[in-house]
C-alpha cells in the first residue's frame, strides 16, 4: 500500500524548482497559479534567496505549487493517482496540497486559500516576536511536560523522537538553557513564528473567512489529518480542519501510526521532498520510502507505484 506525502513550510530552499522547470507543462502550470495568487512563484523557486522564501507568505504557496507540479509528474494521467494512491497526507500546509491531490478543492482555489493562509499566519507573527525549535532525542512525554513547564507549545509531535516546540523567543531560549532530560540538541528552525499554538488565533479567524465561500468535495481516497492521525471522509470536515489546524498542534506521530495500521508498505514525499522520509525511515521500518527532490528521481518514484500501488 503507497502513501504520498507533502512536506511543510521549513523544506524549501534557493533554486530548488529549478530543475523541474525543464520538464514540459510544469512552467505553464506555475505560471497560472502565479497569476491566481499575484505572486512570482517562479522567480521565488528560482531565485529566491533563503530569506525571500523563508517569509511565510511566500513559502507556503511555494510549497504547495511545488508539491502539486511534482505529485502530478508521477503518472501518466493524475486521474490515476486516487487508484494507485492508497492514501495521503501533508505535514501542516503540507496538508492543503495533500486536500488539493485528493480531489478536496480544485488546484487553483488550493493556491488562493494557501496564499490567504500565508499572509494571515504572517500578520499573526508579527504582532508578537515567537518561534520554534526542533528537540532532537529524548522521552516524548517528559518532553512534553517540560515543554509546558516553560510556557511552550509541542506544536508539532512528529514521531522517531522529534518534538518541535513553538513560542515567544524569550520562551525559546530558556529551553536552551534548559533542555528537557535526555534531549540532545536544541535546533531553531527558520520559520517566522509559533506556529500551530495560540499565537496564530488571529490567522484562524482570516482562514475561515477566506474559506467560507469554498464548496470542497470528499476526498478520493484515504485523506488522513494532522490534528489526531484520523481518516477524513468529508471535505466539508477536511476544510473545518484545515482552518482550525493553524492554531492546534501537528500529530504527525499519529498519521505515521495510522499509516501503518493502514498497512503501508511505501511512502513518497512529494517536493521538496526528505524531512518526512527522513521520519518514516525511523518511524516505520522496512517501510520503502522515496523524495522527490528532483526529476532525477522520477524514475525511481514511478518504479515504487508500479510495484505497491
Amino acid at each position: 500500500m503507497l502513501v504520498l506525502v507533502a512536506p511543510g513550510q521549513g523544506a524549501q530552499t534557493p533554486g530548488f524548482l529549478t530543475p523541474w522547470l525543464e520538464i514540459p507543462g510544469v512552467r505553464g502550470a506555475l505560471e497560472a497559479w502565479s497569476d491566481a495568487v499575484q505572486l512570482d512563484l517562479v522567480r521565488y523557486g528560482t531565485e529566491g534567496d533563503a530569506e525571500e522564501i523563508r517569509d511565510t507568505a511566500v513559502a507556503q504557496p511555494l510549497l504547495v505549487a511545488a508539491g502539486l507540479a511534482s505529485a502530478y509528474m508521477l503518472f501518466d494521467d493524475p486521474a490515476e493517482l486516487p487508484r494507485k494512491v492508497g492514501a495521503i497526507a501533508g505535514h501542516s500546509v503540507g496538508e492543503l496540497t495533500a486536500a488539493a491531490l485528493a480531489g478536496v478543492l480544485p488546484d487553483e482555489e488550493t493556491v488562493r486559500l494557501v496564499r490567504a493562509r500565508g499572509l494571515a499566519m504572517a500578520e499573526a507573527a508579527a504582532i508578537t516576536e515567537t518561534g520554534m525549535s526542533a528537540l532532537l532525542g529524548g522521552d516524548p512525554e517528559v518532553s512534553v511536560a517540560h515543554l509546558e513547564k516553560l510556557g511552550l507549545t509541542p506544536a508539532n509531535i512528529n514521531g522517531a523522537g522529534q518534538i518541535v516546540a513553538a513560542g515567544t523567543m524569550e520562551q525559546l531560549a530558556a529551553l536552551n538553557e534548559d533542555k528537557p532530560e535526555g534531549v540532545r540538541k536544541v535546533v531553531p528552525l527558520k520559520v517566522a513564528g509559533a506556529f500551530h499554538t495560540h499565537h496564530m488565533g488571529p490567522a484562524v479567524e482570516k482562514l475561515a473567512e477566506a474559506a467560507k465561500e469554498l464548496v470542497p468535495g470528499d476526498p478520493r481516497l484515504t485523506y488522513v489529518s494532522n490534528k489526531d492521525g484520523k481518516a477524513v471522509a468529508t471535505g466539508t470536515e477536511v476544510l473545518e480542519r484545515l482552518v482550525g489546524q493553524v492554531a492546534n498542534p501537528v500529530r504527525w506521530d499519529l498519521c505515521m501510526e495510522t499509516f501503518k495500521e493502514l498497512g503501508v508498505t511505501a511512502l513518497i514525499e512529494v517536493c521538496p521532498g526528505g524531512t518526512l522520509t527522513g521520519l518514516a525511515k525511523r518511524a516505520l521500518p522496512g517501510v520503502k520510502t522515496l523524495a522527490l527532490k528532483t526529476p532525477d528521481d522520477l524514475d525511481a518514484a514511478r518504479e515504487l507505484i508500479a510495484e505497491h500501488a
